[in-house]
């Protein structure tokens, strides 16, 4: 039987070969130098046995093509599941071990000697931990059918300690709450602030101060305040509040609102639109408590409503007292101007208005009755909003920019289909929303436009373009916030952004050589502002490369697409660093469907994670990440079942999980190359990574930052 140390060295072979050629291996065995491996030479190759087969041509000798072509493929399972156990790797190793210190010298291995490349810390000597990293990474399952099999998701946990972000439309931003007529003021407010008040909660009685500076400060802006009582028993003498407090008839109200803490507040805008919800600040929770708050996040919505903007965070939990309020069994008749309308703002007008990246516009009742067959379809087929993300039953969304409706949305929006788009009365209709006419980001510190436009031809396709132009920083910045724009979106499926550094100072080692992930442009998604303590590295004396993808229409035109960036002011906390999970060497048999490729990546440290990006071609099917603890517990990060190269989306955490140092994280994508996808250029063609659309790429890309910066 072959000895576990044996076996362990040809599976190795085999992983370190797949990742990339290894031609110092091959070499050190091709004894006359002629580039292939004869019978003999063969023989005195510890991973010889792995190669059976290799001799596709049948002369005798094997080519370092033919070695990595058979290692890269239908072997590779199957070897992996002859790993050694754990009991004979230690009996192995012990009985190398001659000194019995626990370690292997080149000596100890002898002939096994190439093993040392598994010393980690490079300190000479080979210990168990590093064989044992070693066999992990060989361990990787070959899943083989998307979604189907996939681990349980990782879960973040919603403290109710403190404040934290949810989904917005998960808590009914955005829809009509109405209020009594009695309670209704001329002239309109700008805004009304709704404030639970219960000075029998802890919380809820330590923020009473703050409602009343916060009544005084936003009264004077035109701003409403109506505080509503949670339990008709506390005594409501002492609030300290010049505004009405209400204490009868509120069940429907909570029930519209659906309460759930009793320090919530809302804030409605001048129609009456739910514009956020949440907590007034973070500075008091559930057994906690601050000398000053970090993020006023009711201020902050103030501020915007009354210039007229969406508040940056529209929904988060509040702590306090927790509520058992009935949801609304309201059967109100849906109709566009009050319900509707508010929906497709919501969801829908970032890229269906004036001046959006939609080839139609969905703005005005005329424009959603004239296209709500294509509506019914592309909701009905989940297609729109565009966004992948599955979630587990349950689950809850770790995106903050998930895009997908909520079901309550789906169907109402379906239901109002169906019963012939009732108009409703134009009094109950939204505020017109807005958006910058210029930059999301506020106005660029630097902005880099491509030297010269990009012709674009009116039909067929385009190869990629790539323009480098230098960033002329002669000092290192971090980068606070960016935007991509191209000048004419409608011809822009995509645009990549890298950062060259200077020779000597790449950082990472990242999927384009030593550029490094910087922004990106997809429909609907095109800038990003990080917080306070976080930036991205732009080193003095780098470049930019451009990578734009452009899909003709039918129409000729031409594009000059820009990057605007704003710099933090100091070296930040956080550096925001980027790293691609990738496959270079795939390989997706003609006509296969459902051909799996994967890569995996070590942790060595604790890391947060930002966001994640897959990115695949036409042929792209499916995409998940997963992660594997320390432990062997494998956990869902993302699962895409249904990749769509249209809707190239960055998922963006809203609570940046810790991954552990030892964890490994894996990127797994599955391809039809079948005549089964309309999108394929050629099923009859073995497709391998290149740039253009007619090959493929696998990279998952994963953002992250360190707890504290070395």
């Amino acid at each position: 039987m072959k000895s576990p140390l044996i076996a362990l060295c040809s599976l190795a072979m085999i992983a370190s070969v797949s990742a990339g050629p290894q031609a110092d291996q091959f070499a050190k065995f091709d004894a006359d130098h002629d580039g292939k491996l004869s019978v003999a030479e063969l023989a005195l190759a510890p991973w010889a046995a792995v190669l059976e087969g290799a001799d596709v041509d049948h002369d005798g000798q094997i080519t370092a093509e033919e070695a990595l072509d058979r290692l890269g493929r239908d072997s590779a399972v199957a070897l992996r599941q002859a790993l050694p156990t754990a009991e004979a790797l230690v009996e192995s190793f012990q009985k190398r071990d001659q000194n019995h210190d626990g370690a292997l010298t080149v000596a100890e291995l002898g002939k096994l000697n190439w093993l040392i490349k598994m010393d980690r810390d490079e300190d000479g000597l080979l210990t168990l931990p590093e064989i044992r990293l070693a066999m992990s990474k060989l361990h990787d399952p070959w899943p083989t059918a998307p979604t189907a099999d996939a681990p349980p998701a990782l879960e973040l946990t919603l403290t109710k300690q403190a404040p934290q972000r949810v989904k917005p439309s998960d808590y009914g931003i955005g829809r009509r709450i109405d209020l009594a007529s009695s309670w209704k003021t001329s002239p309109t407010p700008a805004a009304t602030v709704l404030a639970l008040v219960s000075p029998s909660c802890p919380v809820g009685k330590r923020y009473l101060p703050t409602l009343a500076r916060l009544e005084s400060t936003y009264a004077a802006k035109g701003v409403a305040f109506h505080f509503l009582a949670v339990n008709p028993t506390d005594d409501l003498t002492q609030l300290g509040l010049k505004g009405t407090v209400h204490t009868e008839n509120l069940d429907k109200l909570f029930a519209d609102l659906g309460v759930k803490s009793s320090a919530e507040v809302f804030v409605l805008d001048a129609a009456q639109t739910l514009i956020y919800r949440g907590a007034i600040d973070d500075q008091y929770g559930l057994n906690y408590s601050k000398e000053s708050p970090s993020d006023a996040y009711l201020t902050a919505a103030l501020d915007a409503v009354l210039a007229k903007k969406s508040p940056a965070i529209a929904a988060t939990l509040a702590p306090g007292c927790a509520l058992d309020v009935p949801a609304s069994e309201s059967k109100t008749v849906l109709t566009y101007h009050r319900h509707i309308s508010r929906l497709l703002q919501a969801n829908c007008l970032e890229c269906h208005r004036t001046g959006g990246v939609a080839p139609f516009r969905l703005e005005t009742y005329a424009q959603v009755k004239a296209k709500s067959g294509m509506i019914r379809q592309v909701v009905t087929d989940g297609i729109m909003p565009p966004w992948g993300a599955h979630l587990a039953a349950g689950q809850v969304s770790p995106w903050k920019n998930d895009r997908a409706l909520t079901e309550h949305d789906r169907q109402g929006l379906l239901a109002w289909l169906e019963a012939g788009l009732p108009e409703g009365e134009l009094a109950d209709a939204p505020l017109p929303r807005s958006w910058p006419d210029a930059w999301m980001i506020g106005m660029p510190e630097k902005i880099y436009q491509i030297p010269e436009p990009i012709q674009v031809k009116a039909e067929g396709v385009m190869p990629y373009k790539n323009v480098r132009m230098d960033t002329e920083i002669t000092q290192d910045q971090w980068v606070r916030a960016w935007e991509v724009q191209p000048t004419a979106r409608e011809v822009v499926h995509h645009v990549l952004v890298f950062v060259v550094p200077p020779t000597g100072r790449a950082k990472t080692n990242g999927q384009e050589g030593s550029e490094e992930y910087l922004a990106a442009f997809v429909p609907g998604s095109n800038y990003v502002t990080y917080p306070d303590g976080f930036g991205k590295f732009l080193p003095a004396g780098s470049k930019l490369h451009f990578q734009i993808h452009y899909t003709p229409n039918g129409q000729a035109t031409q594009d000059q697409v820009r990057v605007g960036l704003i710099f933090a002011p100091a070296h930040p906390e956080h550096e925001v660093k980027v790293i691609g999970i990738s496959n270079p060497r795939l390989r997706i048999p003609a006509g296969a469907t459902h051909h799996p490729e994967f890569a995996t990546i070590p942790v060595p440290a604790p890391v947060r994670l930002i966001g994640l990006m897959p990115h695949m071609h036409v042929r792209g099917q499916s995409f998940r990440y997963e992660l594997a603890l320390p432990g062997g517990e494998l956990r869902t990060l993302l699962d895409v079942p249904r990749y769509d190269f249209n809707w190239q989306h960055a998922y963006r955490y809203t609570v940046p999980p810790l991954i552990p140092a030892g964890a490994q994280i894996k990127a797994i994508g599955w391809y039809d190359n079948s005549t089964g996808n309309p999108a394929n250029p050629d099923p009859t063609k073995e497709v391998k990574w290149g740039e253009q659309t007619t090959d493929e790429m696998m990279i998952g890309y994963v953002e992250y930052y360190q707890e504290a910066v070395n």
